[in-house]
């Protein structure tokens, strides 16, 4: 990894993470805005009352603008795996790019195929037809995901394949089992249910706008009315699932979960941090407390990662430098297996093309003793296995604080809309408001949890980051970060607007039912 310029690294990193936290922004409220459309084209056609087709053609048209500007970060990157991600790509692709492959081929085409009727199909179709084409959007939009963060959850806890060295490259042997990997559906359940979440807020926040403005009263106190419920539901679901996916990350990525909550030294009966600051000067090897405050429940973490109040949870310090008494391998005896593995792999290709078969089939045993832990072969030292600390800790407080707000918040809006008392409290109405962008914060916080969290692994445990980068210039990667920089920027500032503007103008009445 000697040769490999470091700056490349950190500006594929920065790139990448630009694009995808710009894409997160505008995927969630597609999953979950076309459920809720849906829901309400339902209502519309089962009672066949015009306010509830005005009501869902106003946020079918946000939607719209929403999914345009969503497709176009999604492309740039993917396009990103080929150009800043090449070796990555050759090891993996087999693996990775089969999901992909099937979104493109089956979800996004059923979902682009009917976009197409659902928006523009209004007096084109039947209404059962059109309702159908809008059911098949929003279950396009989720498979879109399912496949996703298939390929996602794989890279998280990889399965069904094998490492070939003929051809340096890992080989899917069982496509089912990364098809039913319980990484990827608690992944796959957890975000779809936080987008649902994201959608409801969406709408109870620009419904709250119109009754604080007292303007289309009877559109907001339903949109309202649909959202809330919605969200309660979705927002105990994700709840659930985030219980699911803590224990998913407890049993295959240690490290991520003692970053999450901090902890330095691993213990039984494990107390889980509701609030905390961390202690900055901290490092792995002082006696430092790793909080300045913190309000913790206690074996609370022992509880939610392994449903046992009296489980052994490890810290930082064992899964760097080993816990025999929990059987934990250090991260240097790894680093060591991984050498082996590596020299063995680049002896293996040496004899093999030398022609000396006995010496070939010799290096060849020693590397498949020893590949369990080949990526650890290129990590420099053993503290490399450590994330970020804060921003992990920090991003995941976050991401569950605001859950926690978001539960409360839709339950007391919908109590306060089924007594009709809503627009006599201001206060929750502007909360309604102020919680649409504590959504995005959420759902960004979420990611990064799950993508900083795991660091410095691309595949977890088998290729860091540094070895699956393309070999180009960190000048050019550099030059395209701030290009997508500036253009990301002006599509947000531009969805943004025009957003703004169909909410200024309101759900506009329909003069052909």
């Amino acid at each position: 990894m000697e040769h490999i310029d470091p700056s490349l690294i950190d500006w594929s990193r920065a790139q990448f993470a630009l694009t995808a936290l710009y894409h997160w922004i505008f995927v969630p409220l597609t999953l979950g805005l076309t459920f809720i459309v849906a829901i309400m084209e339902s209502i519309y056609v089962k009672t066949g009352n015009t306010w509830w087709k005005k009501t869902t053609k106003f946020w079918m048209g946000l939607l719209a603008i929403n999914f345009a500007i969503g497709l176009a970060t999604g492309i740039i990157m993917e396009f990103e795996f080929g150009t800043n991600w090449s070796n990555y790509s050759w090891i993996v692709g087999d693996i990775f790019g089969a999901p992909l492959a099937i979104e493109g081929l089956m979800a996004f085409f059923m979902e682009s195929t009917f976009f197409a009727v659902m928006f523009f199909g209004w007096e084109k179709v039947s209404k059962k037809a059109h309702l159908l084409s809008t059911w098949l959007v929003a279950i396009g939009s989720n498979l879109s995901a399912l496949w996703i963060l298939i390929a996602n959850g794989w890279m998280q806890h990889p399965v069904g394949m094998h490492f070939n060295p003929d051809t340096a490259r890992n080989e899917m042997t069982d496509f089912w089992a990364v098809v039913f990997n319980p990484n990827a559906y608690s992944k796959f359940l957890h975000t779809i249910s936080s987008g649902y979440v994201l959608a409801s807020l969406f709408v109870i926040g620009i419904s709250s706008w119109y009754l604080l403005k007292k303007r289309d009263i009877q559109f907001a106190k339903r949109s309202i009315m649909v959202a809330a419920s919605f969200g309660l539901i979705v927002s105990l679901f994700n709840l659930t699932t985030g219980d699911d996916s803590a224990q998913q990350v407890a049993e295959h990525q240690p490290m991520k979960l003692a970053a999450m909550e901090g902890l330095y030294s691993g213990k039984s009966g494990a107390e889980i941090v509701a609030f905390g600051i961390l202690n900055p000067s901290k490092t792995l090897n002082d006696k430092k407390d790793p909080f300045l405050f913190k309000l913790s429940i206690p074996e609370g973490l022992s509880l939610l990662s392994y449903h046992d109040f009296d489980a052994y949870v490890p810290g930082i310090k064992q899964l760097v430098y080993g816990d025999k008494a929990h059987n934990i391998i250090s991260a240097s005896e790894k680093m060591e297996q991984g050498k082996k593995a590596v020299m063995a792999l680049k002896a293996y290709k040496e004899a093999k093309h030398s022609g000396n078969t006995k010496k070939a089939d010799i290096e060849r045993s020693l590397f498949e003793a020893n590949s369990k832990y080949l990526g650890y072969g290129y990590l420099h030292k053993q503290t490399d296995v450590v994330p970020p600390v804060q921003i992990t800790f920090y991003a995941f407080h976050t991401m569950v604080g605001l859950g926690t707000w978001f539960i409360i918040l839709f339950a007391m809006i919908l109590y306060m809309t089924m007594t009709n008392e809503l627009h006599r409290h201001r206060w929750l109405l502007w909360a309604g408001v102020w919680s649409l962008p504590m959504g995005y914060i959420a759902q960004e916080a979420g990611w990064i949890t799950a993508e900083v969290g795991r660091q410095p692994w691309a595949i977890q445990d088998m290729l860091p980051v540094g070895m699956a980068t393309s070999n180009i210039s960190s000048g050019s990667v550099m030059f395209t970060f701030w290009m997508f920089a500036i253009l990301f920027t002006g599509l947000l500032i531009a969805e943004v607007k025009i957003m703004m503007t169909q909410i200024k103008m309101g759900p506009k009445e329909d003069t052909n039912v």
